[in-house]
């Protein structure tokens, strides 16, 4: 009996977040709910809570975690400053003349901004506002324009630097830690959000080229798809058509400042995310896109988004605590040991229930929620941490992407045309959700294409 209250625990906050109440409010209730009633009946020690005040301090003074805000600020900052307008006029007259080339264009650009911004709802929305009305008006399948711009603006998921990995590569060591303690081992070693950044890079890079082959392959089978377009046309649609080298030289140094810092070891990930706030900045104050109007808003927007991942995580915290109080962790390891097949079943089943709860939830949610709670339990059965945090990171993207819940579909039927039907959405991202499968499926065959960067540079 008592083995199965820790999953009960699990799928009463699961309920509570499906009728709508606040998650880091859901998490931390039902926590302090299970705590006082097992307090009550003498199955849970309330002793254990004496760790939550410390636990707190070292969440709010985790130099890792400052990191958030400050890419928050830097992608606002972009979004406001017109350079993906700029680049996407600019890639879309280069590359507009060969059939496809305004899909490759799009991904491209997606590419750049994902490298830049690391926010999937701010590059969906703003690649569907820029470039969908293009696609549809110069002849593109509806279904084709719509798969492209939800699956390219998720690539900020998987391309660092990104929110999600700094917020897994955080989990995922104290994960390891914990799993080095949990085997004996008592000077346990970490891995760092750089660590991830680097890991993610390869798999990054070749889910781009997964998509860019599919859109050639369309337009070769189906012209009519993805036609041509008449650039003298494109050009007359185009009120600032700026030069493909000043659109494109602004992101390239943003990127190289961020992630050459990181993978140079001359900066960590937070003092990179500082520098690219500050970059950010200055590149809207030189396209005269800054004011204290705007200033004022990107950083109300930024204080947000801050303060709902810190809550989040305080809440992860509290319930964390209560779960692993109830002997949480020991019930979750002996279910995984006790599965045939070992770690490769149960590293199968907690993709496939990362799956499922991407459909109701947010990437946030899972990686303070279910990542804490199976993480040390595959890590301690000999799984790769790095490899680990970015199959679960692709596993979250493809989420994003999967009808009915998914969070990129919903980013763009808020800014699409009347013309553009929920089902053609759902169509244009089938293919993009198997691709992404392809890649977690090879991934999961060849674990060096995440770990084989990081040990030619770190060791």
């Amino acid at each position: 009996m008592m083995e199965a209250i820790p999953l009960l625990m699990f799928a009463v906050v699961c309920g509570v977040l499906l009728l709508g109440y606040p998650v880091a409010f859901s998490l931390a209730g039902t926590a302090i709910a299970f705590a006082a009633v097992g307090s009550a009946t003498g199955a849970f020690d309330p002793v254990i809570l004496n760790a939550l005040p410390s636990r707190l301090y070292g969440t709010m003074t985790n130099e890792t975690l400052m990191a958030v805000p400050l890419f928050v600020f830097m992608g606002v900052m972009l979004e406001k400053s017109k350079i993906a307008e700029n680049l996407l006029n600019s890639m879309a007259l280069l590359f507009g003349r060969f059939p496809g080339g305004l899909g490759i264009s799009v991904t491209v650009v997606g590419m750049l901004l994902a490298a830049s911004t690391g926010i999937v709802g701010a590059t969906v929305v703003t690649m569907g506002l820029l470039s969908l009305p293009t696609m549809l008006k110069r002849g593109y399948n509806k279904s084709l324009a719509a798969g492209t711009i939800c699956a390219t603006g998720t690539l900020g998921q998987i391309i660092p630097p990104s929110i999600a990995l700094v917020l897994l590569g955080d989990v995922l060591s104290s994960a390891y830690q914990q799993a080095q303690i949990d085997m004996g081992i008592f000077s346990p070693k970490t891995v760092s959000v750089g660590d991830l950044f680097v890991g993610a890079i390869v798999p990054g890079l070749l889910l781009v080229v997964m998509y860019i082959a599919y859109q050639f392959a369309v337009a070769v089978l189906k012209p009519t798809h993805a036609p041509a377009v008449d650039t003298k046309q494109l050009k007359e649609d185009i009120q600032d058509s700026s030069s493909l080298l000043g659109s494109l030289v602004p992101p390239l140094l943003l990127i190289f400042a961020v992630l050459g810092s990181i993978l140079g070891g001359l900066a960590t990930p937070t003092e990179a995310a500082a520098v690219g706030a500050v970059g950010a900045t200055i590149l809207a104050l030189s396209k005269k896109q800054l004011s204290i109007i705007q200033l004022k808003a990107v950083v109300q927007s930024t204080t947000q988004v801050t303060c709902m991942v810190f809550m989040i995580l305080i809440g992860a915290s509290v319930f964390s605590l209560v779960f692993r109080g109830y002997g949480g962790d020991e019930v979750i390891q002996e279910v995984f040991n006790d599965m045939p097949g070992g770690v490769i079943t149960a590293t199968f089943i907690v993709m496939v229930v990362i799956f499922l709860l991407g459909f109701i939830l947010d990437f946030i949610e899972i990686t303070f929620v279910v990542v804490p709670i199976v993480g040390p339990v595959l890590l301690a059965m000999g799984l790769d941490p790095i490899w680990l945090g970015v199959m679960i990171a692709v596993n979250l993207q493809t989420s994003f992407l999967t009808p009915p819940f998914g969070f990129a579909l919903f980013y763009l039927r808020g800014v699409a045309p009347q013309g553009l039907k929920t089902t053609d959405i759902y169509k244009g991202v089938a293919p993009y959700i198997v691709i992404q499968l392809i890649l977690l499926a090879l991934l999961a065959y060849w674990p060096g294409l995440t770990t084989w960067l990081p040990q030619a540079m770190y060791g």
